[in-house]
């Protein structure tokens, strides 16, 4: 006599390869919808410009370890530095102030450097900024 009773094995299963498949398919389809549809888009037209020069923005002053001045390439008299750069901003666009960017060695004095800043800001450059060169 057999205890065990035979149960008709069989199992009802649902074939989800066709689903992955669209599922895949939607996937993709609304990841390259997204990368093309950017609503943060403002579409605006650049000015265009008569010449392709641009204007010079930045008065370079230098100071060197030993006390020689420099704006740009010249070299002028500590004493003089004021109305030399009066002469270079008063000289560009009045619409386009030039900016005076001091480059000094780290032996030279504070007192120097502010003096510079002050006589740029009176000169009417639009502003002054320092870097100083380790040393």
């Amino acid at each position: 006599m057999s205890l065990r009773k035979k149960f008709n094995e069989e199992h009802s299963e649902v074939d989800t390869g066709p689903l992955n498949d669209i599922l895949f398919i939607l996937m993709f389809f609304f990841l390259i919808i997204s990368t093309l549809a950017n609503p943060n888009v403002i579409k605006l037209t650049n000015p265009k410009s008569k010449s392709d020069t641009k204007s010079k923005q930045s008065i370079v002053v230098s100071i060197r370890k030993d006390g020689r001045t420099y704006i740009g390439q010249q070299q002028v008299n500590f004493d003089s530095l004021s109305s030399e750069l009066s002469k270079m901003i008063d000289k560009s666009d009045s619409s386009n102030k030039q900016a005076v960017v001091i480059n000094a060695d780290s032996s030279v004095s504070i007192n120097k450097l502010v003096i510079i800043m002050r006589d740029a800001k009176k000169a009417g450059a639009s502003s002054a900024s320092l870097s100083v060169d380790g040393g």
